[in-house]
């Protein structure tokens, strides 16, 4: 029997799980190292309470490998919806985490007594077990604190790095040295990506895998406003790349899917989104392998990738590496 094929993938909650939603089904083993420095909502909200790491994103990837039934993963999403109780607004599923958390002392120990109950069949990370605090600095020199307020700030950055000195775990840099393809998701480039590629390790171990394994990113179909505005499909790799060496990306994967006037100026007037264009002219130079496709869905008028197609793209790449 040949051997499975291993990737890692480098994300967040909304991007990395709709990749993985549909790469689940392929013959691969699949590592997922997800961001733990999430500030908003209900992450951030236990975050303050118990001082843990952040479980959001980790909760919406589980529920996306989860092999039940549909019924069964939506109840890890449900939000309490409740006026008179400090439980209003929480994912059920962030409450079983930091449940896990609170009985175990360790994320990554929770997250294995959750994947066996949700079924899971591949691994999922936290990038560390640090409660850490993501930090930007603008072009004008002022520093901003926490994810969301990154976000929210609507400025331009030069740099990202954390409050706190992470450690990060030794089952990243363990899945990294024996990874044939390591993928730098898709998702919010400065808030679920980044945070990965601010960590001087994790970027040697990139590096020194590329003896044996490829770099892929997926890039975003639309912008990302305060963080993306006006971004191109170059513009994404020269930001990562900014972190991770020039050239050190091999692949991209980009969609083409022309969108109806109607759902763009709904993201526009409705959400500042845009999409992002896959500008030819400043990739006809670049030493990356562009794929594209049409890989655009619209769901209940919401922008979505095809997780089945984009996932087939990756195995396809992945199957015809020597």
């Amino acid at each position: 029997m040949m051997k499975q094929k291993k990737i890692v993938i480098f994300g967040g909650g909304t991007g990395t799980s709709y990749v993985l939603k549909g790469l689940k089904y392929f013959p691969v083993e699949i590592t997922a190292v997800i961001t733990v420095s999430d500030s908003g909502s209900s992450t951030g909200r236990l975050r303050k309470e118990f001082s843990t790491p952040a479980v959001g994103d980790i909760r919406h990837v589980l529920s996306n490998l989860s092999t039940l039934p549909d019924e069964i993963r939506d109840v890890m999403e449900y939000r309490l919806h409740t006026k008179h109780s400090d439980l209003n607004g929480h994912a059920i599923g962030n409450l079983l985490l930091t449940s896990l958390l609170n009985e175990t002392g360790s994320l990554q120990t929770s997250i294995k007594y959750l994947s066996k109950l949700l079924g899971v069949k591949h691994t999922v990370l936290p990038l560390s077990e640090d409660n850490l605090t993501l930090m930007g600095e603008t072009v004008d020199g002022e520093i901003i604190e926490n994810e969301d307020t990154i976000t929210k700030a609507h400025k331009k950055y030069k740099r990202f790095f954390y409050k706190e000195n992470p450690h990060v775990l030794s089952e990243v840099f363990a899945a990294i040295k024996e990874a044939d393809l390591i993928i730098l998701s898709m998702g919010s480039l400065y808030t679920s990506v980044m945070p990965h590629l601010i960590c001087d390790d994790v970027v040697k171990a990139i590096n020194e895998a590329k003896s044996h394994a490829k770099i892929m990113h997926i890039c975003n179909a639309m912008t990302q406003p305060g963080e993306t505005d006006g971004f191109g499909v170059s513009d994404h790799v020269n930001s990562l790349e900014h972190y991770l060496g020039k050239d050190t990306i091999d692949v991209v994967i980009a969609s083409n899917t022309i969108i109806s006037d109607e759902l763009l100026i709904k993201y526009e007037t409705e959400e500042q989104k845009d999409p992002v264009r896959i500008d030819y002219e400043n990739i006809k130079n670049a030493k990356y392998e562009l794929l594209e496709s049409d890989l655009l869905t619209t769901v209940d008028g919401t922008i979505k990738h095809n997780s089945l197609k984009l996932s087939s793209i990756i195995f396809s790449y992945l199957m015809n590496l020597e």
